[in-house]
């Protein structure tokens, strides 16, 4: 594995770098996009029960004893259930995105990586072809296997980076739709706590 590396010259181990850069972006975001993380069990079992203005001190409970995106957006709706109902969708509206920017983060730099790991190959490959034909150029070519071999070794690069941009890519299409997916769970269940509270503060 080593002379494998080794061979690919310095293109090689910015690959290398790449791929455990994109691999940590992965674990933090499989992580953090965990549906307890995002949507807990309690939250929205407590929002299906909050059905009358005794039950907001318990739903408040609820989201503080479980921090998640859900959480910090019922909270928000809840704190301006004394303003228009307009005023309320705006201002629910807003911090869902800035969840969701949260939710993001790190995806852009996979989409990097599935961009530059390709890209980083075919330059090492490049570099590699064109130190082989100036070595071939002042030396000659004395035998065939040592072409062969040349352009093996300058094409590990391009190898190494489409296996660093694969993965990658497969990790930022299912991440993507996983945030796609809770942002619409989001949305519903911040719209089911709206619709049914509003009336019991006497707002429109």
């Amino acid at each position: 594995m080593w002379d494998f590396l080794k061979a690919g010259g310095p293109f090689m181990f910015l690959l290398v770098g790449c791929s455990i850069f994109g691999l940590a972006m992965i674990i933090e975001r499989v992580f953090a996009l965990r549906r307890s993380a995002i949507l807990p069990a309690a939250v929205e079992k407590a929002v299906d029960q909050c059905r009358s203005l005794n039950d907001l001190p318990r739903l408040d409970a609820v989201c503080h004893a479980h921090p998640s995106a859900a959480g910090r957006l019922i909270l928000a709706a809840k704190d301006s259930l004394d303003q228009p109902k307009e005023e309320t969708v705006d201002l629910v509206q807003a911090r869902a995105r800035q969840e969701i920017a949260k939710m993001e983060r790190g995806l852009a730099v996979l989409e990097v990586v599935v961009g530059i790991a390709p890209l980083l190959g075919l330059v090492g490959t490049i570099h590699g072809m064109i130190t082989l034909f100036g070595d071939l150029g002042r030396a000659g070519l004395a035998d065939n296997a040592v072409l062969a071999k040349g352009i093996s070794i300058a094409l590990n690069t391009t190898l190494m980076g489409l296996i660093v941009a694969i993965p990658s890519l497969i990790a930022w299409t299912l991440l993507s739709r996983r945030v796609e997916s809770q942002s619409v769970d989001l949305e519903g269940v911040c719209d089911k706590f709206v619709r049914q509270h509003y009336r019991l503060v006497g707002s429109r």
